[in-house]
């Protein structure tokens, strides 16, 4: 089953690290559910770890989010939206014909963004271009796990995952020049 990934705006009080302060914030955090009334239950959830027992929270939004594929990536705080365009030929018009997906990748900048996009992308078989990558202002995402035996895999794949640091481009790069090389000898 696919996952469906709710983006849920919450308001709440947070101290301000600069000022020392109490600040409220409307922040979007992302959560897997099947339901807007799961995503408002499990957003609730999750939140009440971060915050004093006395603290309340307000959900101001809640929308199913547009994003393909999710990929959490160690040793980075910052999510990243990647448009990516999959390029296919329609043989009858003739014509290139472009669909888009969104990945929401996680890195500590822009450059790291596009590596990681490709890094993700490299085992797709057809060609792709990456038309945009643009800083999200999603906090935090939280998958969904049951706690059953056969979602520990699940769990474990997850953290493998987001253990998994992205292979350099240029070796991504040197397998596409060895992979062409091949490709055109065996045309000849």
């Amino acid at each position: 089953m696919s996952a469906t990934w709710y983006e849920c705006k919450v308001k709440y009080r947070k101290l301000d690290e600069a000022s020392g302060m109490q600040k409220v914030a409307t922040e979007p955090y992302l959560v897997d559910a099947m339901s807007y009334t799961e995503a408002e239950s499990r957003i609730t959830e999750e939140m009440a770890a971060y915050l004093s027992d006395s603290d309340e929270i307000k959900i101001t939004n809640i929308k199913v989010a547009n994003y393909s594929e999710i990929h959490p990536f160690e040793n980075s705080d910052r999510w990243f939206k990647s448009k990516v365009s999959l390029i296919a030929f329609d043989e009858e018009s003739g014509k290139e014909r472009k669909s888009n997906m969104y990945l929401l990748i996680q890195a500590n900048d822009v450059k790291e963004a596009y590596d990681n996009t490709v890094s993700v992308m490299k085992d797709t078989m057809g060609e792709y271009t990456i038309p945009a990558i643009n800083e999200s202002p999603i906090v935090d995402v939280f998958p969904y796990f049951s706690g059953e035996e056969d979602d520990l895999e699940r769990v474990q794949k997850f953290n493998e995952i987001k253990a998994s640091v992205p292979e350099e481009v240029a070796i991504i790069d040197e397998q596409l020049e060895t992979t062409d090389s091949l490709i055109s000898e065996e045309e000849e």
